[in-house]
């Protein structure tokens, strides 16, 4: 099944005064994306540097699929997060076990 490069950034319901794990639905948003990981979906990811965007690698038939798996996500319901890009992504070297 093909890969894609996979970055999120903030959306308009973002609380820039707040950290991650204090903006609202935290713990909804922790567990769908907990369940991705369970599920296959999503091979490895998280924040990139300050933490203003998410880079996942995601296992996904096409494009189409991946944007309607994260349109799930309670934080892309509520507007917190929403997809700034999807690329396919040929994984030649994976070093984990």
């Amino acid at each position: 099944m093909p890969n894609f490069a996979v970055t999120l950034v903030h959306g308009p319901g973002w609380d820039p005064s707040r950290q991650i794990r204090a903006q609202d639905a935290w713990d909804e948003h922790a567990a769908f994306m907990d369940g991705l990981v369970d599920d296959g979906f999503i091979i490895v990811g998280g924040p990139l540097g300050a933490g203003d965007r998410t880079l996942h690698v995601v296992e996904a038939a096409d494009e189409h699929e991946t944007e309607a798996r994260l349109a799930k996500d309670p934080w892309a319901v509520a507007g917190l997060l929403r997809v700034g890009s999807i690329e396919p992504w040929a994984l030649w070297l994976d070093g984990r076990h």
